[in-house]
């Protein structure tokens, strides 16, 4: 769960060049749908992206899993067509769909030629609008979800994340799978999957943007079509859940060489007007690759591990600041202790004037090398229209980098980063290491 969503936070914060000539319409459809556009001609070509806000975390009571499971049918069989047949239509229209479930919305992708549009739109109508859950599919793709809770139920960093996740949320979506578990999958019925298709596909909960070949006034008239007989309102979002989850050191036994560990704390959220300095010093901190703190006193200096990182977490209902590590057995308390003590300098002293230039330089001219195509740039767009940015964001965001000071850094390092909340999550057979929680 939790590395998944770091995924969609990178993307987004990293974001659209700081200096790109991008036209970013606002658009709304005759039937009320709202989108953003940015129209480019030059190649015959559109990327489509949706996102339906709630995502998994919109499972019924006792059904986890169930939206997750849903998404991964939503292109086996729809209409008239079962899942062989849809998959030949796809490939002959050269179009390529993506659905994907995650805890705070499901993702849908299509990438269309323009001279294939209409029957491309048809198609991709077709699996949003109709999908047919056959109960061939249904039994094929539970089989495949099953597969990867058993795979995940042995693999340490998935053990170590959810664990984590479970501590700092408990029963509230964010602490359990969202794939469910062996039990709650294995029990899904297709009214279910029906059930949770209607809870999540709605058009109150719905952010749009496209890339491409396509006008305004055709976007409008394809959105209508596209989403305009899908249920008006979905599922109640869930409960804000703030992240409350006390310091200390939790061992999860696992018969492996190497220990992972997850480690956190609160975080703050994306409006926060401390979030761009937390953002640069999160980066000096751990998110900054070999020039990072973290990596430099534990991999560079001391050979402890391949990589460590830390990133911001900010999700809709709550927010961390999260990292990982992998160690020797052995070797793990150290480790450990040198991230508190790294924790505890930052809270203490900030970060010098060199090491914000350099962090400067880097998230600002790192920013252009997002901008790399119709679809990452529909991808983005829409995630801004989620966060509630506005489209001057994209000229924007790199002035509010360089406006970080260094009192900026020191005022949140001291107020948010508390080496005495620290949590960590350790799974394998670590030496000397005793759990305190």
């Amino acid at each position: 769960m939790i590395r998944a969503v770091l995924a969609a936070v990178v993307a987004v914060v990293l974001g659209l060049p700081a200096q790109a000539k991008i036209d970013i319409q606002e658009v709304t459809s005759p039937g009320g749908i709202d989108a953003w556009l940015v129209e480019e001609h030059s190649i015959p070509f559109v990327a489509l992206e949706l996102r339906f806000r709630g995502g998994a975390s919109l499972d019924a009571p006792g059904k986890r899993g169930a939206i997750n499971l849903m998404t991964g049918l939503l292109e086996e069989g729809a209409g008239e067509m079962d899942a062989q047949g849809f998959a030949v239509a796809a490939e002959s229209l050269a179009a390529n769909f993506r659905f994907d479930a995650r805890n705070d919305a499901v993702s849908v992708s299509a990438k269309v030629l323009t001279e294939n549009r209409d029957e491309a739109m048809a198609l991709f109508r077709s699996a949003l609008v109709a999908p047919r859950f056959d109960e061939d599919a249904l039994e094929r793709v539970r089989g495949q979800v099953l597969a990867g809770i058993a795979s995940d139920a042995k693999d340490p960093q998935e053990i170590s994340s959810d664990t984590f996740a479970h501590l700092a949320f408990g029963d509230h979506p964010y602490g359990t799978k969202l794939e469910g578990t062996a039990d709650s999958v294995s029990a899904l019925t297709r009214d279910d999957i029906v059930a949770a298709h209607s809870r999540v596909l709605a058009r109150d909960r719905v952010y749009v943007s496209a890339v491409g070949d396509i006008t305004a006034e055709e976007l409008g008239v394809l959105l209508d079509d596209l989403l305009g007989d899908l249920p008006e309102t979905g599922a109640p979002m869930p409960e804000r859940i703030d992240y409350a989850l006390p310091g200390g050191t939790t061992v999860v036994d696992f018969d492996t060489p190497q220990s992972v560990v997850t480690f956190g704390q609160r975080g703050l959220t994306r409006h926060d007007p401390d979030f761009f300095p937390a953002y640069v010093m999160t980066h000096i901190l751990g998110g900054g690759g070999f020039s990072s703190r973290l990596m430099e006193e534990v991999r560079e200096k001391r050979g402890l591990t391949y990589g460590i990182g830390v990133y911001l977490y900010p999700m809709d209902l709550s927010e961390m600041m999260l990292g990982y590590v992998s160690t020797a057995n052995g070797r793990v308390a150290e480790t450990l202790d040198l991230v508190k003590a790294e924790w505890r300098k930052l809270a203490e002293t900030g970060v010098t004037e060199e090491e914000l230039e350099s962090a400067k330089t880097y998230l600002t001219g790192a920013y252009p090398l997002r901008f790399d195509g119709n679809g990452p740039i529909a991808n983005i767009l829409v995630g801004m229209q989620m966060d509630g940015l506005t489209p001057d964001y994209v000229t924007t965001r790199n002035d509010k980098i360089r406006a970080v000071t260094l009192d900026d850094i020191r005022r949140v390092a001291a107020e948010l980063v508390d080496p005495e909340q620290l949590r960590f999550v350790v799974v394998g057979q670590p030496e000397g290491l005793d759990a305190s929680n």
